[in-house]
């Protein structure tokens, strides 16, 4: 991580408004992009398509974040982060509002094409500045309050969303979304400083990064546990309305807790990874193999399904930090192209779960969809055990 002396003085208050305002930026950005996940049936029963086509509007904004990652990163190189930051923010209000009047699917995922582009750009820049807005002491505990956002997102987005969503109709979810972008731009154009570029990213720096040997293990295994994710719990909702038989608004509740789990999962996993990385990176993936396999066996019941998506929230809660931890430790020389590297890597294959999973979905079952994600999750386990 980057430790930059600041270009100005600025109070402890006013740097630490400008990380709470990236740390919402994060939070709003992860909260359009998995709000889908709550609302997935009503959404799709609104356009008159399937689950799984539903399940599109989680790929498509992975796929377009993979890609605009590094193409954003190496093309703004030289410009203002601020004004980057800025930009984007507004880009994403503009992509909720058009979710919420949508009139065709094809709309939607016009909408969703604009989220995947903020989610690419955004959290490049923003996941890597807390060391140009607090003194150096305060860096780690800046960037910890930045990575809040992403189980924040899960803990407070996605069930408030849904329950916007079952008391106003889902619209209403994008609508709220909207109006909390427009206030994090506020937020940034206020409190932000001017972060002029410093440190300049090349294609071939990304490409000295992604040939090192820890690169491609934290590349394999990131690839491997965020297949076996997304592509189940991007359709959990289902399964809890379907299989374990639960109303929605009981739904919101498992979610929440869910939610709440992937809090804890998030600091716990923190800790381990700053002094056994690999353990806890084991461990996680692990756990997510355990969860997802057991709930078609355990979660026809309330309780085994709370039970299992509790476990689950707890491992997954973790695995963000230990591959953001892992891609740096491969580059400690590079964190902003280690950063570009993790977001594109996490994206592009969050995307691609998602839309496996919906294959699986409308081919077979959501059933048999958890019970391939717990596979893979394994083969994940396997792969950072033996070829660390």
């Amino acid at each position: 991580m980057s430790t930059i002396t600041l270009a100005r003085p600025r109070s402890p208050l006013v740097s630490w408004l400008a990380v709470a305002a990236v740390m919402l930026g994060i939070f709003t950005i992860v909260t359009s992009e998995i709000l889908p996940i709550g609302l997935l049936t009503a959404m799709g029963g609104d356009f008159g398509v399937s689950d799984g086509v539903t399940g599109l509007t989680m790929t498509l904004p992975g796929v377009v974040a993979a890609i605009s990652a590094p193409v954003v990163t190496l093309t703004t190189a030289r410009l203002d982060r601020r004004v980057m930051l800025c930009v984007l923010m507004a880009v994403l209000a503009v992509a909720d509002v058009l979710a919420a009047v949508a009139d065709s699917y094809g709309v939607m995922l016009v909408s969703r094409v604009l989220v995947g582009l903020t989610i690419g750009g955004f959290w490049s820049i923003g996941a890597g500045l807390a060391g140009r807005l607090v003194p150096a002491r305060a860096v780690g505990a800046a960037t910890g309050v930045i990575f809040s956002a992403v189980p924040l997102g899960s803990v407070l987005g996605v069930p408030a969303g849904t329950l916007i969503g079952e008391i106003a109709g889902w619209r209403a979810a994008f609508v709220v979304l909207a109006g909390l972008a427009v206030l994090v731009l506020v937020a940034l154009v206020l409190v932000l400083p001017s972060l002029p570029a410093t440190q300049v990213t090349s294609v071939r720096v990304l490409l000295e990064v992604l040939r090192s040997r820890g690169a491609g293990v934290a590349l394999a295994s990131t690839s491997l546990v965020v297949v076996a994710h997304f592509g189940t719990y991007t359709y959990v909702t289902p399964f809890l309305q379907d299989v374990t038989g639960l109303a929605p608004a009981a739904v919101s509740a498992v979610l929440l807790a869910y939610g709440v789990a992937g809090i804890g999962g998030n600091f716990l996993a923190g800790r381990g990874a700053g002094t056994r990385l690999r353990v806890t990176f084991v461990t996680c993936a692990l756990l997510v193999a355990a969860a997802t396999l057991l709930l078609p066996v355990a979660g026809g019941s309330g309780v085994g399904a709370v039970v299992l998506l509790v476990v689950w929230g707890l491992a997954y809660g973790g695995v963000p930090v230990c591959s953001q931890a892992s891609f740096l430790a491969a580059a400690p020389h590079a964190p902003e192209a280690a950063t570009v590297l993790f977001t594109s890597s996490f994206q592009a294959t969050f995307a691609l779960g998602a839309f496996l999973g919906g294959r699986v979905v409308d081919g077979v079952s959501v059933s048999a969809a958890m019970i391939c994600g717990g596979l893979i999750a394994l083969l994940a386990v396997a792969v950072l055990r033996y070829l660390d």
